[in-house]
Parts: structure tokens; sequence; C-alpha cells
């Protein structure tokens, strides 16, 4: 892959992902629609793209009604990533603007072609071409190696859109087309054995592009092989007939005609070659001394296996490295690692079949069975070595250095492929490899051989979806699996695209032909069965997992079965030193060596997973292997860990929230934060963990009161997440399935003497909180009955148990959802209670916000003076505590009020402030509530352009975020703008989606829609 993050400056790429660079880093392009338009404006080369040429290649027909609004929104945030330090005063200088349309100016930032790859690539294909012209064969095949080397796969990946679909095609075509020149360019080099086996995967890969077939053709024949070369010409015509019903072209067909006359044209001339005196004097003494005693040529390699599948690319770069490209005078070593099962040693033996005409001396093999009981110790290793080059018994040496030192000897001079198998460690293959650079090594092992010099090291991942579906298909035939594709593609995901468990479940399935594919589906769904079901005659999954298992020692093996309890798809190191009860630094020691043997994958610093398979396999060891007691505490530490940390998380992004300091202490120290920016982020990036830890806890049916309370307060102290917009389904998914856990576990006979099911206080306070959260999740989706129905139920339980600070979040819950539906006095009483409340425990930022919610309701009953007032107290106070989340609500309740009594210059300004809090802290709900607000300011003050780009903004948030209520208000808001413009049409297309939306939530503001398009038509 090309290093475009080394060099200084801008750098774009789309040889591969559409990705940029400024100074080394990589930039967030954003979302696949953001990267589309970055790729387009490359790929214009500086020429202006006009918005519907963008909105037709991003979108093509399926697009949105917006969508010059979202393009709008795109590009500017383009702007931003690209010049991040630019004055909103200062014109941009790269994405510029060009009359209605939009260029992307790489001179603009002191730069040329070169922060192009595309550039690169098309300049450097240009020279090789005049080198070629020029009879500099040798040079054009390195500016074009050179150039094809600034591939990293499929181009403009990551884009999408008829435009990216249309180019994509056309540069992987440019690509094919350098790598045929370069092919052409080797040929006549006379480098034919050195790229016959990079042929034989190029036209595996593309097997109707005739010229890539005649190379191969042409450089069989060189190779001696004519009856390949003539078998490949067979196998083209075939393929172009059945595929495309056409026979082979011209040139194919000569050249077929001029192997079968064995034409001498056909091989090159070999290159003049002059003897200085010593080389005449050396051939006649070697003449002489009679003939040489010729090495045998050891074939050791296994058979392949006739349905390998996939990793095409791993496949070329093996092939590559094995060639000695880039490996200048060493020794080129593969060394393969990755967990067992995942396919090391069928590709090892693939590639090194594939790999033969580079090692025309030989391949040697060795199982090194480094994971079993016995491994094969090196000198052993080193007598088959011996024996199979010839060497007699009886004059092998007996030490390791000297069997090593005999063993680079013999193959010395010569080019010869070795194939270490199943290898444990370093220190076992260290004396097993060649010393000269004609030969090469693989190496595959569980274990990371990091430590072994010069090796390239390459972790084997599990297949490719369709890679795997491919390996299910050959396995148990293409025409059962054609037939219930989708039911194929559940077996080969439950398979973990593990090639091992794909083949053996295919295996299953064709010796039982009365199965269907779709039966295979249920059985594998059970999880605690579901390695059983993959074993067929000496193969099982469990086994081989069981071998790598085997191999640790006890600190290892118990982490290795305690991090596959925790329910989530990952875990931070923080989190496993929960588990574990270790410090940090210890579970990571102990962890990396996980990683090391296979056992567990780091996919970023300081996150860890098992594979899926794997995960299930720990999990059974830990069943047998660990007292229940043992497990249970492992969880509750974790549990602990995450309630701690969200504690600190919620403290610090609801700054005076009496909240954080209500939450049940397990004893467990957790993460600190220095800012609420990183609290939040921390929390983003935990989400989907700590909800698995709620799950796992709902899930257990001996959970105790104290757990069920302490995984409430866990997702009450997530409540920072509500305001991204993002997990409202997974909060309501826990919510409901830990409510209904803390109600079964509140009728279970009592546990303490004297004690009756319903009277224990932590399964009250788990149902407390369950109530409260499942009411906030409720009201962000406009369920407002329901979510009422939660928070009363609430409030009674709070009374209950006596927490007054829950007691008070309600109060001030059941009094907004009181306003949203126009029942203003009914909710300014509930604000008086919370307020009492608030004021009662000391929770002046309860009293605040309860103050800055009830100015909507001084509004709705024609007190605008009091409504000011109101929330001017709640942002005195806010400033006071210095509560930044505090200050932003109150700005935006504020700035309501002042909009609608007039003041909308001073209403502006204050929502302005709150919107660029949300936007910097991802709070992407209140971002649309500010835009939707902004542009009802700018329809007030009659500037209906504004106000149509702002809710525009409003619209594009609350549909990302999938806010039904908030899509139904920036529709409304849009209408009024463009009414105001005087499209008529659109607007009404727009206020008539707002009141379907809104008669669709059951939303009191459908009737002040009805009504306006009912005066609209009147007028």
């Amino acid at each position: 892959m090309p290093d475009h993050a080394a060099a200084d400056g801008l750098r774009f790429a789309v040889l591969g992902p559409v990705l940029a660079w400024r100074d080394g880093v990589e930039l967030d392009l954003g979302t696949p629609l953001q990267r589309s338009i970055l790729a387009m404006l490359l790929l214009r080369e500086g020429q202006a793209v006009t918005p519907d040429e963008m909105i037709d290649g991003v979108w093509g027909g399926d697009a949105p009604p917006r969508a010059l609004g979202a393009l709008r929104t795109y590009v500017s945030r383009l702007r931003t990533v690209l010049e991040p330090d630019r004055s909103p005063r200062t014109p941009p200088r790269l994405l510029t603007s060009v009359g209605r349309g939009y260029a992307l100016r790489l001179d603009s930032a002191h730069s040329g072609p070169a922060r192009f790859d595309l550039a690169v690539f098309e300049r450097e294909c240009a020279a090789a071409e005049s080198d070629r012209r020029t009879g500099r064969a040798g040079e054009a095949a390195r500016r074009l190696r050179g150039a094809l080397r600034l591939w990293s796969g499929e181009p403009l990946a990551g884009a999408v859109g008829p435009y990216a679909e249309h180019q994509r095609d056309r540069l992987a075509e440019r690509r094919m087309s350098a790598v045929e020149t370069l092919m052409e360019l080797d040929l006549e080099l006379g480098r034919h054995a050195e790229i016959v086996s990079e042929l034989v995967a190029l036209a595996a890969e593309h097997p109707l592009r005739e010229r890539l077939r005649a190379q191969l053709m042409l450089a069989y024949y060189r190779c001696g092989r004519q009856a390949e070369a003539l078998s490949v010409f067979t196998e083209t015509r075939q393929a172009l007939v059945e595929e495309l019903g056409i026979e082979p072209g011209a040139e194919l067909a000569d050249l077929h005609r001029r192997i079968l006359a064995a034409d001498p044209s056909l091989t090159p001339a070999p290159p003049p070659v002059r003897l200085s005196p010593q080389d005449v004097h050396d051939d006649a003494a070697a003449a002489e001394a009679g003939p040489a005693i010729e090495m045998p040529r050891p074939a050791q390699l296994p058979a392949a296996v006739a349905d390998f599948t996939g990793r095409a690319g791993l496949v070329r770069r093996l092939l590559a490295l094995l060639s000695g490209e880039g490996a200048g005078e060493g020794v080129p070593i593969a060394a393969m690692s990755g967990i067992g099962g995942v396919g090391k040693t069928t590709l090892a033996v693939h590639v090194a079949h594939l790999a033969g005409d580079l090692f025309p001396d030989g391949q040697l093999y060795a199982d090194l069975r480094g994971y079993g009981a016995e491994p094969t110790a090196p000198e052993t290793a080193l007598v088959a070595f011996l024996r199979a080059l010839g060497i007699p018994m009886d004059v092998i040496p007996d030490g390791l250095a000297e069997r090593s030192a005999l063993f680079r000897s013999l193959l010395a001079d010569r080019r010869m492929l070795v194939l270490l198998d199943n290898a444990r460690d370093a220190e076992q293959v260290e004396h097993l490899l060649p010393g000269s650079a004609g030969c090469a090594a693989i190496i595959t092992g569980r274990g990371k051989l990091a430590d072994l010099p010069a090796a390239r090291l390459i972790d084997l991942d599990v297949l490719e979806p369709e890679e795997a579906l491919s390996l299910f298909a050959a396995v148990a035939g293409p025409e059962r699996v054609a037939a219930e594709r989708a039911a194929a593609m559940d077996v080969v995901a439950a398979c973990g695209f593990l090639p091992l468990a794909v083949r053996i479940v295919a295996a299953r399935l064709a010796s039982r032909p009365s199965w269907t594919v779709a039966s295979l589906v249920p059985r594998l769904a059970d999880e605690r069965r579901r390695l059983d079901e993959m074993k067929i005659g000496n193969l099982a999954v469990s086994a081989t997992f069981a071998l790598g298992y085997g191999q640790l020692d006890a600190r290892q093996a118990r982490a290795f079965r305690l991090l596959s309890l925790p329910a989530g798809s990952g875990i931070s190191v923080f989190a496993a030193a929960a588990v574990l009860g270790l410090t940090p630094a210890e579970a990571e020691d102990v962890i990396e060596s996980l990683v090391d043997a296979s056992l567990l994958e780091a996919p970023a610093p300081g996150r860890y997973r098992f594979h899926d398979l794997l995960k299930l396999f720990a999990r059974r060891q830990a069943e047998d292997a660990e007292e229940p007691g043992a497990r249970v505490l492992a969880l509750r530490r974790l549990l602990g860990f995450y309630l701690a940390s969200a504690g600190a998380a919620h403290r610090l992004a609801y700054e005076g929230s009496a909240i954080a300091g209500n939450l049940t202490d397990l004893g467990v120290l957790g993460h600190s934060f220095a800012t609420a920016d990183e609290a939040v982020s921390w929390l983003s990036a935990e989400a989907e963990d700590m909800f698995g830890a709620v799950a796992r806890t709902a899930a257990d049916q001996d959970a105790s009161g104290e757990d069920l309370l302490a995984a409430a307060d866990l997702l009450l102290a997530m409540e920072p997440l509500l305001e991204s917009g993002t997990n409202q389904r997974d909060f309501e998914q826990r919510a409901s399935a830990l409510l209904t856990a803390t109600r079964r576990a509140g009728e279970r006979p009592g546990e303490r003497p004297g004690e009756r099911p319903g009277e224990r206080p932590g399964e009250l306070r788990g149902e407390l909180r369950c109530r409260y959260v499942l009411g906030r999740v409720l009201f962000g989706a406009n369920r407002l009955a329901e979510a009422e129905g939660h928070f009363l139920a609430a409030r009674a339980l709070a009374e209950e148990t006596g927490d007054r600070i829950v007691l008070g979040e309600t109060c001030n819950a059941l009094a907004v959802v009181a306003g949203r539906r126009r029942r203003h006095t009914e909710a300014l009483e509930w604000f008086d209670r919370a307020t009492a409340v608030h004021r009662e425990v000391g929770n002046p930022a309860g009293e605040a916000l309860a103050s800055c919610y009830s100015a909507r309701d001084h509004l709705g009953l024609g007190r605008p003076g009091e409504a000011i007032a109101a929330a001017e107290r709640g942002l005195a106070v806010f400033t006071e505590i210095g509560s930044g989340a505090g200050m932003a609500r109150a700005r935006y309740h504020l700035g309501n009020v002042l909009s609608h009594v007039g003041r909308l210059n001073e209403a502006v300004v204050h929502h302005a402030e709150c919107l660029a809090f949300f936007r910097a802290s991802d709070q992407r709900v209140w971002e649309q509530r500010v835009c939707y607000r902004l542009a009802a300011t700018f329809i007030a003050a009659g500037r209906f352009a504004e106000a149509a780009r702002h809710a525009e903004q409003a619209l594009t948030v609350s549909r990302e975020i999938t806010h039904p209520y908030g899509e139904a208000q920036s529709l409304a808001a849009l209408g009024k703008a463009l009414a105001g413009l005087g499209e008529t049409g659109r607007g009404r297309d727009a206020l008539a989606k707002a009141l379907d939306i809104f008669t669709r939530l059951g939303s009191p503001e459908a009737g002040d829609i009805r009504a306006l398009l009912r005066e609209q038509v009147e007028t």
C-alpha cells in the first residue's frame, strides 16, 4: 500500500479508498456522500462542477427533495476539513465557488499534481510510455511498477452514486491496461520465468482479458511449458464461447498457431555474454573435472486444495514478496499468523504452488507441530531437510548450529522455497531459514513472530462475506447455495466467516442431501450448541481452538476465560482490567500476550475483541473452569467500572446535576475525565459495551436487586447520549428489558428474614430509573402518552422509595410533557412541584432547568413578561454555577421567548451561541431544535432565504438521527419560508408532508398546519 501519509502538506487518494491527509495525519472526510462529492471534484481536475451535475452524480434518480441544501452542507463541511484555519471572512482557496458550481484547486495549496495519487499514476505511466518509445524498456518497467504500487484496492472505495460507479470502472480498466503493458515489457526483457506466477494470478482474476491470456501463453512457452501454454488457449476459448458467445481474437489465435508450429521467433534471443580469460579457464577446469554431482530437486509441498477461494489480493502480495520485490539483498520471509481455522496452511500451500516457477531448485516443507503435545525440534526438521537434499545420514553433523550451517551452504546459489508450517515461535524456526537471497520462506503459526528479524508479518483475517459464501458453495454445491443465497449468507455469518467452520458446515450439508441450507440456520442460531454443529469426521472447530488454549499459562488462561463473559462486541483495556481485577498495566500485559497468540484481536489501540466462535469457546471454558461466584464477581466489577465512569461523565456533561451523586456505588473505580467533551466522547465510544452489560444483567434470572439497580443506574448515567439522537433504540430496548427483569425480581420470595415480595428497595429503585429513562426516550420520539405514563409511574415510585433527586427530575419531565400537549396550567403546576423538590435537596441546577422550561408555558398562557423572567432567571443560575450545558439550554429557551415577543435580533444572538455549543458537543437533537427556532425567527423577520437555509439544516439533522417530530417541525418551517420566497408549490408540498407526520404522531401541531394550508387555499 502506498504511504501517502509520509509526506507533508495535503495528499489525496482515490486509487483505493477515498482518503486525504494533512502533514501525515488522515483527515475525517465524513459520510460516504461527502466523500463522493470530494472524489468528483478531484477527478474533474480543477474544472468547475455544477450543483446539478453533483446531485445527479451522487444521488442519481434517488435525490431527496432538498438535495441542494444537503450538497451545500457537505461542501461547507469539506471546506472546514480542508482548510481548518481559514477565517469565515476569508474566501476558500482550495474548494472554491465558480459561478453556481464548485472546483477543487490543488495548486492553491502550493502543490502540483504530485499531491494527488491519480495524477502521479498518470504522470508515471506517460513517462514509462516515453521511455519505451526511446528503447529504455527496463526504465519503463520500473516506472510502471512504481505507478502500480500507488493502488491500494478498489478505486473510489467508500464513494457512492452513479458517477463513482462509472469512474470506478474506468479507473479499474486504466489500471489493468497498465498491468498488461508492464507484463509486455517484462516479456520483452526476458523475465518470463519471474512473471509467470503473477500472470497466472492475473489471468485467473480476469479470465476474459485476451491480452493477459496471450501473455501467460507466451511466458509458459518461453519457460518450456508448451502443454500449459496450449491449455491456456483452450480454457480461454471455452470461457469466451460460454460467457460471450465469441471466438478468440486474431492475436490470441495467431499466437496459438505459432506455438503449435514452434515458431522460433517466439523465443527471445539471449543477451550477449562476454567471457573474461578467467571464465574460459574455469570452464576448461570444469571440463577436466568431469560431470558435477546433481543435487536432488525436492518437491515436498502438500497437495493444494482444489477449491481454494478468495484472498486474491493477499495472494498477489505474497507472490510479489517471494519474488524478492522490495526485499533488497535479504531472504524474503512471509510469517503468517491468525487464529486456528483461519486458513494459514491452506493459503501458504496454495501460494507455494503458484510460486513454483520462481524456485526451480525445489520446495522443502516441514510441519513443526508447534501447538501439539510434542513440537518438532529444529534439529529434527534439519535432518529431514538435509536428507531431502541428498546428504547421507552418516555425514549429517550432530549440533544444531552445524546442521543449520550445512543446510544454508547447500541452499547457497540455488533458488528454493522453504515452507515451515505450524511454527510455535521464532526460536523454533530461526535455524531452519535459508541464508541466500535466491531462496524464500513462508512460515505459518498462531503466534505473531514479531521477534523474527526481517520477516514480513501477515496477520490473516477471516474471509470476506462473499469469499466465505463462495467457499460454502464450492463445498456444499453451487446449485443448492444459489437456490438459498440469503440462508447461505446467514450460515456463513454464523460461522464467523472462519474458513474451517465454513468448510465443516458445508461438508455436513453436502453429506446430507435431504437437508436444506435454511435448515442449518436454526441449528447454528443457538450459541450454546453452535460449536457442536461444527464438526465432521476428525475435523472440529473446538479441537482447533483447544490446541491454542492448551499452550496458555494459568494467568493467560484465566484472562482468556473471563474476558469472554461480557456481552459487548469488544472491550477496552480499562474495562478488561476491571473484569480481571488487575491494574490497567497488568491487564494490558496479559491481554497483549493473548493477541500475540492470536486468541484476541486488537482492532484499535487499547481495544480488544474475540472472534465470535472463539468467544463461544472461551465462555465454554469459563463455565467449566471458573466457579459461578468468580464469574458473577467479574461481571459485577465490569458493571461497577462502567457505572463509576458513566457517572463521572454525567457529572461533567450536566454540570450541577445531582443525578451523578445519587448513583449506586459498587466499589469499583472508573475513568476520570478532564472535560465534558472528553466525557461524552468516552460514552459514545463505550456505548455498545455498556448497553451489552445492561442487557446481560437483565437476562440473568438470578441477578440480585443490587445488580439490577446498578444496571438501571448505568442507563441513567448514560443519559447524555440521548442528546445525540443516535442511541434511542438501544435505550428503549435495554430499559424495557431491565424493567421486566426488575419487576420479575420484585415478585421473587424475600431473601431476608421477614421480607415480602415487592418490599425490596433495590428492585423498586431500579424500576424507578427504568421508567424515567423510558419516559425520556419516548418523549424524544414524541410518543407523549406512553412517556407520560412512565413518568407518572416513576413519580409514584420516587415518592415510595424517598428518592428526591429522581422525583425532582420526574416532576420536571411531567411538566415538559404537559407543555408539549398544550396543557400549560398543569405544566406550571408540575414545574412548581419540581422546583420545590430541587430546592429541598439543594439542587440549583434543577431549579434553573425548571425555570427555563416553564417559559414556554408562560407564553402559552399569554404571559410574555413572566416567560422572559423565567428564562433569564435560569440563565443567571447556570452562569453562576458555570454549567456550559445548562447555559446553552437556557439561551435556547430565552431565544424562543424573545423571538415570540418580537425581539428578533436578541433571539438570533442567543440561538447562535447555544447552536455553537450543541454542535461542538455533538448534541444533534438540540442542534435540530435550535436550527428550527432560528428558521422561525427569520420567518418572523421576513428574512425568508435565511429561514429556508436553517430549516433545511434542521431537516437534514432530523432525518440523520431519525427524529420524526423534528422532521415535521423542520418541514413546517421550510414550507412557510418557501411561501415567503414566492415558491408556493414547494411550500405547500413541505407543509403537506409536515401535516402527514404530525397527524401520524398525534401531535396538536397538526391542527395548526391544517389551518395554515386551508388559509393558503382561501387566499
